[in-house]
């Protein structure tokens, strides 16, 4: 059932999400795995494409029928997390799964594929380059905003659990790095 996961992770504000649509332009080999949640859709984003969005019950339930490869309760009363059918769907389809997902998940993920799984830690240059991306996304509450910075601090101590760490202060430089990456893991 298992091919390859390439997992980009990181704390909330640090590229991780651009960096992974950067790669699945770059490398039509690749499948984006949309992850589940219970959090409220931002301004624009599409159940199915971004995310699926559950209830918290809907969520539940397919904890309690085993659907998931990996989830976390992020924030209180709000999940996250992978659904083991869609890695199949897209192995199955003869292509590679790439997952954008918070740092926890990225854990399990590694603990689980190991050898089949390339772990990316995208680490902003400085916490408070963080801080400003957070509070310039303008689409959140400052209280949500307080408890993502409270969360990012907490996650950056995590970077050793991962294969790989790239510093994202310039996108180009970043996006690079992470390319050559996916090029050893899927190519060599």
């Amino acid at each position: 059932m298992s091919g390859k996961l390439i997992v980009i992770t990181a704390p909330s504000g640090a590229g991780k999400t651009t960096i992974a649509k950067r790669m699945l332009e770059a490398y039509p080999v690749l499948e984006f795995s949309v992850s589940a949640t219970t959090r409220q859709p931002r301004s624009g984003e599409v159940h199915g494409k971004d995310y699926y969005f559950f209830t918290e019950e809907q969520f539940r339930k397919k904890i309690e029928t085993n659907s998931f490869v990996e989830w976390e309760e992020v924030y209180p009363g709000v999940f996250y997390g992978t659904l083991k059918h869609d890695l199949k769907t897209i192995w199955d389809s003869g292509k590679e799964v790439l997952l954008d997902v918070d740092v926890r998940g990225a854990m399990q993920l590694e603990k689980q594929y190991g050898e089949d799984a390339l772990t990316i830690f995208i680490k902003p240059p400085s916490i408070e380059v963080l801080i400003n991306r957070l509070r310039s996304r303008a689409t959140e509450s400052p209280e949500k905003i307080e408890e993502r910075i409270s969360k990012a601090s907490n996650e950056l101590q995590f970077e050793s659990y991962f294969d790989e760490v790239v510093i994202n202060e310039i996108l180009p430089d970043a996006v690079r790095q992470v390319e050559n990456l996916i090029d050893d893991f899927l190519f060599t």
